[in-house]
């Protein structure tokens, strides 16, 4: 039995890995290394967009590889942590990379235990015995792998990202990825380097893409992000990032929005998604 068929493999054979890369660019070399990984983090995060359409729109979210690089490779749309992830993790598993699947819990600052709904990978190269965290899922980079040890921080074309590590329960550790916002630094997500599988990504993207307490399901979210900009949509709040902390925020007009996905979140919709969009997926409260 492969490790795809037992459940533990990401099925990196199925990947269309020219595709792939050209769809984000990397023109770099194929080996695990630490070099291209950090390439392949850097071209895979400011190419393809963070977007929750299907989930507004009632779509399935399938996160079987052969529909995950239908969507985001030739349809060249985005999707949310998970799908990324497992696209991500396909391509890893074709460089020769090591691995582990992760699932964390995103804060934001929340003093409340949130759930565990966002995926993560804790990866090794073949050149260097560190563990780094490729967290390319999450809409806002970062650009490039983050060193998982307690205290380190990571300046990365001027976003800044720190790693904690608390005590957590049952003698397993709590890791924190931190951000450096306008006022400081701002706790992200939290998560352990327990093993997830694919089909521990089934489960969570299910209730992430259906439950009606989700907020994925009742309002369209959409990022883009590079070396100088994070653009957010939150229904119709754009909000543009800059890495010293400054922003600026204006709303878009609902005869606007396939413009501005467009143009700036690289996000092509057809006519009649947009339609049900407007209807469905702009509502901020």
């Amino acid at each position: 039995m492969t490790q795809a068929d037992s459940g533990r493999g990401w099925h990196g054979d199925q990947l269309d890995l020219d595709a792939y890369l050209a769809r984000i660019g990397y023109e770099g070399e194929r080996a695990p290394t630490l070099k291209v990984l950090r390439g392949l983090q850097r071209a895979h995060v400011t190419s393809i967009p963070f977007e929750n359409v299907n989930a507004v729109l009632g779509v399935p979210v399938l996160l079987d590889l052969e529909s995950v690089q239908d969507k985001l490779v030739r349809g060249r749309r985005g999707g949310y942590c998970f799908e990324h992830v497992v696209l991500f993790a396909a391509a890893l598993e074709r460089f020769g990379f090591t691995f582990t699947g992760l699932i964390g819990r995103v804060t934001m600052g929340a003093r409340k235990v949130l759930p565990a709904t966002h995926a993560l990978l804790a990866v090794t190269a073949a050149d260097d015995d560190r563990l780094w965290l490729c967290d390319v899922g999450f809409g806002a980079g970062p650009l490039e792998p983050v060193e998982i040890a307690d205290g380190m921080e990571a300046d990365l074309d001027g976003w800044r990202f720190r790693m904690e590590r608390q005590d957590g329960t049952f003698g397993v550790d709590d890791w924190w990825l931190h951000q450096y916002r306008a006022d400081g630094w701002e706790d992200r997500h939290t998560f352990t380097l327990r093993a997830a599988y694919p089909i521990d990504y089934v489960v969570a993207s299910h209730y992430v893409g259906t439950h009606t307490r989700s907020p994925f399901v009742k309002r369209l979210f959409a990022q883009k992000f590079s070396a100088t900009r994070h653009h957010r949509l939150d229904a119709t709040t754009w909000t543009t990032f800059r890495p010293d902390g400054s922003s600026t925020e204006r709303k878009v007009e609902p005869d606007e929005l396939g413009r501005v996905l467009e143009e700036t979140f690289g996000i092509v919709l057809g006519a009649e998604e947009l339609a049900r969009l407007r209807e469905e997926g702009l509502d901020s409260d």
